[in-house]
C-alpha cells in the first residue's frame, strides 16, 4: 500500500500558497506610490505625529524586504472617557479598541505581532538616555513590506481606530527595524514544519488503517 501519498503534494501546495501571501513579490515602492501615500498621510491624522521627511526617506530607501516596527509605549495612567459611548475606561481597554479596529486588515496584509512585552522595572543599563519616561509596554509588529505598512496606515479602518490610540497613549516612539538574529522559530519555518508533520501523520495513518 502506498497510503495517502496525496498528502505530500497537498502540503507542498499549501506552503506555496502561504509563501505567495506571506512574502512581498512586488518589489520596492515606486516614486509614484511614495508620493501617493505621503499625500494621504499628510492629509490624515497620522500627519500630525509623523515626521514626513523621515518617512519619505524610509520609503525611498525601500529594499522590498519585510521589517519590524518596534514600539515603546507609555499608556495614560488615569481613567479615560471612551469617545463613542462616553463611558469611563482604561488606557489598556482603549488600546484594545484601537487594535481591534484594524487588526483584520493588518493580518490580510500578512502583518502580525512578533513580540509584545510588559515593563517590569526601570532602566537597568543606560547612559545619555535621559530620564525614564515610564514606558508601559514594548511591541514589535511584522510588516510584509513598506508598501503594506503604508496601505495599513492609510486604510479607512485604521484611520477610524486611530483616535483610540491618541487618547490611550501618553508618549510613544516607533521605529522600523530588520532582524539580525533571532532565537525563535519564524513563520516560514514553523508553517513548513507543521505542514510536513501533518502530511506525515496523514500518510502514516492511512498505512495503519
Amino acid at each position: 500500500m502506498i497510503g495517502a501519498w496525496w498528502a505530500w503534494p497537498l502540503a507542498g501546495l499549501m506552503y506555496v500558497v502561504f509563501r505567495l501571501w506571506y512574502d512581498n513579490w512586488r518589489g520596492p515602492l515606486t516614486a509614484a506610490e511614495i508620493d501617493y501615500y505621503l499625500d494621504l498621510v499628510t492629509a490624515s491624522a497620522g500627519g500630525e505625529s509623523t515626521d514626513v521627511l523621515v518617512l519619505r526617506r524610509f520609503l525611498e530607501e525601500d529594499d522590498g524586504r519585510e521589517f519590524l516596527m518596534s514600539n515603546l509605549v507609555r499608556l495614560e495612567p488615569g481613567p479615560l472617557t471612551e469617545p463613542r459611548s462616553g463611558n469611563t475606561t482604561t488606557a489598556r481597554k482603549m488600546m484594545e479598541n484601537y487594535t481591534k479596529g484594524f487588526f483584520g486588515v493588518f493580518v490580510k496584509l500578512a502583518g502580525h505581532p512578533v513580540i509584545v512585552t510588559r515593563k517590569v522595572g526601570g532602566f537597568v543599563d543606560s547612559w545619555k538616555a535621559g530620564e525614564d519616561p515610564g514606558w508601559t509596554v514594548s511591541a514589535s509588529m511584522r510588516y510584509r513590506s513598506r508598501r503594506d505598512c503604508m496601505k495599513l496606515a492609510t486604510h479607512p479602518d485604521f484611520l477610524a481606530a486611530y483616535p483610540f490610540k491618541v487618547l490611550a497613549i501618553a508618549q510613544t516612539i516607533s521605529f522600523p527595524t530588520q532582524v539580525i538574529m533571532s532565537g525563535t522559530l519564524r513563520p516560514r519555518a514553523a508553517v513548513l514544519i507543521c505542514l510536513m508533520l501533518a502530511a506525515a501523520l496523514v500518510h502514516l495513518g492511512s498505512l495503519v488503517l
